[in-house]
């Protein structure tokens, strides 16, 4: 993952050092052991690898002194924290719920080992899933099925990463984050699944070990899952009977962000085939829609036109009634759903690289997205592309490096939300396309 993403990341993303990386709860009743039953010298804290050893074993270093998940519970004890708990009306952030739930790996006390500590932030088993169930057949030394038929969360698989990842990072029926939270100082959780676990920073290595017990991990598929399982939960979320209108209010976190809080500086708006949806319209966020109608283009069970169709009729409806709303949430849900499958089981190819780079391209300079919120999701969509291509040999390197300083314009251009320029981006998109390899 190039540095240029990393600064994409750092000034669009990552402004907010309220809040880091986030995580979910595990389900099930086994109880969680700690971060220390992990960071022995002998298992994930070593220096350097055993003999015969699987993985590098320094994953524990990896987590602690790289990932923000190591400090999730941290960050609720400084000053902005504090403000945004007392905006809220939270005696204190570190104790309240509301914030365990993702800061930490909130289970019941009575689901809790003796080395637990909620101040280990989002450590293993938040991820991973309780180690109760599932340690004693990964120190056997089994091989991976045998450790996630013993209880171990299938990370490895992009739908269930996914899944997991984005219960914080998007929300579910149990953690949500309210237009309350962000008006009282919460930032917004932009994300996409293969980008972000790249720069959590990975502590796994996809050498052939790793292929052998866990298959060829691919950044097209893990990207096109990631959006389809996010859209998914974002029709999840608006079918939720917690977040009808209740009067005239809606719930906004639903909403693209930047439909309302962009630069009234700069003119950003411009007018989006799809949508028709003229200025100063409220939005929902379908970023992750229009990527998804892109990647299904690759695939047969869900034509790419019908994802478009419900998502343009779920915009419409807004002016009509929340039951409209809720019908097409509901069928843009179950085509995010039918295409996981396939889009996991595709074999991304050369040509699906190349293809998905145009689409994203094309879904701008056909006059679609120049929203902000769309141009974020572009530049990781194309980040992913030019990983995948790296990573399967798709490109010599003479056409990477065409790519990576064609990315670096994309990254500059979406940096700020309030100083984007529309015309700039649509002007390194033409770029980016004409260093995509033929």
């Amino acid at each position: 993952m190039s540095g240029f993403l990393r600064r994409f990341l750092v000034a669009a993303a990552l402004w907010a050092l309220a809040t880091p990386a986030l995580a979910q709860t595990s389900s099930g009743d086994a109880k969680h052991l700690g971060v220390e039953s992990c960071a022995g010298n002998n298992c994930h804290g070593a220096v350097k690898p055993l003999p015969g050893s699987h993985v590098p074993q320094n994953e524990y270093f990896i987590w602690s002194q790289k990932d923000k998940h190591a400090q999730a519970y941290a960050v609720l004890s400084n000053d902005r924290s504090k403000l945004i708990a007392r905006n809220l009306g939270l005696a204190d952030a570190t104790t309240a719920p509301l914030c365990l739930d993702c800061h930490a790996d909130n289970v019941p006390p009575d689901r809790r080992g003796p080395q637990f500590q909620l101040s280990d932030g989002v450590g293993c088993e938040a991820c991973h899933g309780g180690a109760e169930a599932w340690l004693g057949t990964h120190l056997s030394g089994y091989n991976h099925k045998a450790n996630l038929a013993a209880g171990l969360y299938p990370t490895d698989n992009a739908a269930a990463r996914g899944a997991r990842c984005m219960s914080c990072h998007i929300g579910d029926n149990q953690r949500f984050l309210t237009h309350t939270m962000m008006g009282a100082g919460h930032p917004p959780t932009p994300f996409e699944l293969d980008t972000y676990t790249a720069i959590e920073p990975a502590h796994f290595v996809v050498d052939q070990s790793y292929i052998e017990r866990k298959g060829q991990p691919n950044d097209m598929a893990i990207w096109a899952v990631g959006q389809a399982v996010s859209v998914k939960l974002r029709m999840d979320l608006i079918l939720s009977p917690k977040h009808a209108p209740k009067g005239l209010d809606l719930e906004l976190s639903l909403f693209d962000c930047q439909s309302c809080h962009h630069s009234m500086k700069e003119l950003q708006w411009r007018s989006n085939a799809d949508t028709g949806l003229p200025p100063g319209h409220i939005r929902f966020f379908d970023a992750n829609a229009a990527m998804l109608a892109i990647a299904a283009g690759q695939v047969k069970s869900v034509p790419g036109s019908e994802i478009v169709k419900h998502m343009v009729a779920l915009q419409a409806a807004l002016d009509k009634n929340w039951d409209a709303v809720k019908s097409e949430a509901a069928a843009l849900k179950n085509a995010a759903d039918q295409l996981i499958p396939s889009l996991a089981d595709h074999d991304w190819t050369r040509a699906d690289a190349i293809d998905l780079a145009h689409g994203v391209v094309g879904s701008v300079l056909d006059g679609n997205d120049l929203g902000y919120s769309g141009a974020q999701q572009q530049v990781m969509a194309l980040e992913s592309i030019v990983a995948a291509m790296k990573q399967l040999g798709f490109a010599d390197s003479q056409q990477l490096a065409a790519l990576n300083d064609a990315m670096a314009p994309l990254y500059t251009a979406v940096a700020d939300d309030q100083t984007y320029d529309p015309d700039k981006y649509k002007q390194a998109l033409t770029a980016f396309n004409a260093a995509v390899p033929q």
